[in-house]
């Protein structure tokens, strides 16, 4: 009699750990990043459980790790885990390896183009919040033209992760649906 009640614990315990939770902080940027592009005329994006292990797993390698210092910024990622180490610079030469970072780490098919609010630099006692990442995102043409699929990036996403730990924030997105 015990052994069905242990299989369906079991079965409960891998489906949750294929799912990716967010925290407080990071369902409150996506709700404010969705209602920005509605204000915008724009649809929302599906959440990506592997689009989201990759934000949450990236703002954890910056804040211990710290690959965003020196030349590199914080789209950067250190030797220090399961992934290919990436040193992102200003002139984008790495941003292929960067954009696989998906493919690398989960069975996500596409590639994930990220923005990233955060810097050791400066600053290691801030906490980062969803108010500030999205607005800092809004005032820069670049990032902004992410969210909002402006310019170069006049394509709608289908899928979407979201990350935030201690001082930074993450959020990938993609061209292809989350099969997840």
């Amino acid at each position: 009699m015990k052994h069905p009640l242990f299989i369906v614990c079991f079965c409960l315990i891998v489906i949750t750990a294929r799912s990716q939770v967010l925290s407080d902080d990071e369902n409150k940027l996506y709700e404010l990043m969705m209602t920005y592009r509605r204000e915008n005329g724009l649809s929302r994006i599906p959440l990506s459980s592997s689009l989201t292990f990759v934000a949450q797993t990236h703002v954890k390698d910056l804040a211990h790790n710290k690959p965003d210092l020196g030349s590199c910024n914080a789209h950067s990622w250190s030797s220090k885990g399961n992934w290919s180490a990436c040193c992102y610079t200003e002139d984008h030469a790495q941003a292929r390896l960067m954009w696989s970072k998906p493919a690398e780490l989960t069975s996500y098919k596409g590639y994930g183009y990220e923005i990233a609010c955060g810097s050791n630099g400066c600053c290691s006692s801030f906490i980062m919040t969803a108010e500030y990442a999205l607005s800092s995102w809004k005032s820069s043409s670049g990032h902004n033209a992410v969210i909002i699929n402006k310019g170069m990036w006049n394509r709608d996403w289908k899928a979407v992760g979201i990350g935030i730990y201690k001082g930074f924030a993450a959020v990938w997105f993609g061209h292809e649906s989350d099969d997840q």
